[in-house]
């Protein structure tokens, strides 16, 4: 008997301590801030769920306000300082160092990144730049290419005939990222499948990305658009006091950012 007592008294006082549990949980709203693995940040896939997720930005010791997440939490890097990087590379079929910060104050920069060596729109875009490497020279410009693939990979594609699908002799080093740290550095990474969208930034003297386009995989860029849009950088960059409207090219009309000396631009097009 006593044992039973003492039974009913253990499963009444579960009881009580289950309804005041579940009470108490009633009267508060369930809270929809979730904490985020960083490995969720740059994902394609959108998650599906009741509860939104959200977190608080923060950069230093500064926190930012806490929203939903919908894309990469970084901000954005044009303006910015270029993340700086050293890394393998190959360049005249040998294996060099190549770091970003050795260019400063001394050329502009075309950093382009592309998913994988022997695939297929990748060597279409690398020998472009290669072929007309020539006039990036001339405005003082240096092309580097990036993937996540090692140097031996590099070296066998060079070494590999343009009409076998190869890319021969470059004129510029393709860097090797098999650490993936440059192209997450520069949000270029797809996390789920390990390489990198075609990003390209255009960084200036300073060590500025001035300019980013990032293409889907299946989209290859423009040579052209990438020279222009350098033009245009290198103008406004020697006059301060001017701006380049849509489709510039040098030798074309530019435009002053004021109300009224700007109808000089429109009076005349």
């Amino acid at each position: 008997m006593a044992c039973s007592a003492t039974s009913t008294t253990l499963i009444s006082s579960i009881a009580a301590a289950a309804t005041a549990t579940t009470t108490k949980s009633m009267a508060f709203p369930i809270s929809k801030n979730i904490t985020l693995p960083n490995s969720f940040f740059g994902t394609r896939k959108s998650f599906q769920s009741r509860v939104p997720r959200s977190i608080s930005l923060t950069r230093g010791s500064h926190s930012r306000s806490t929203f939903v997440v919908k894309a990469s939490s970084e901000l954005p890097l044009v303006g910015n300082i270029a993340p700086d990087f050293e890394a393998e590379a190959v360049f005249d079929q040998e294996f060099i160092n190549v770091k970003l910060s050795d260019y400063i104050g001394k050329k502009y920069v075309i950093l382009f990144f592309y998913p994988l060596d022997f695939t297929f729109v990748c060597p279409t875009e690398i020998t472009a730049f290669s072929d007309r490497h020539e006039e990036f020279e001339q405005i003082n410009t240096e092309v580097l290419g990036v993937s996540i693939d090692s140097v031996f990979s590099h070296l066998a594609w060079v070494q590999t005939d343009r009409k076998s699908g190869g890319l021969g002799d470059l004129k510029y080093p393709l860097i090797s990222d098999v650490t993936k740290s440059i192209s997450k550095s520069y949000g270029v990474l797809i996390p789920d499948q390990g390489v990198a969208l075609r990003g390209l930034f255009i960084i200036d003297k300073e060590g500025v990305i001035q300019h980013s386009t990032i293409n889907n995989l299946a989209i290859g860029r423009s040579v052209d658009e990438t020279k222009r849009t350098l033009q245009a950088l290198q103008y406004v960059q020697e006059n301060p006091d001017e701006v380049c409207p849509a489709g510039w090219k040098p030798g074309e009309k530019s435009m002053k950012p004021d109300p009224k000396l700007s109808k000089d631009y429109f009076a005349a097009i």
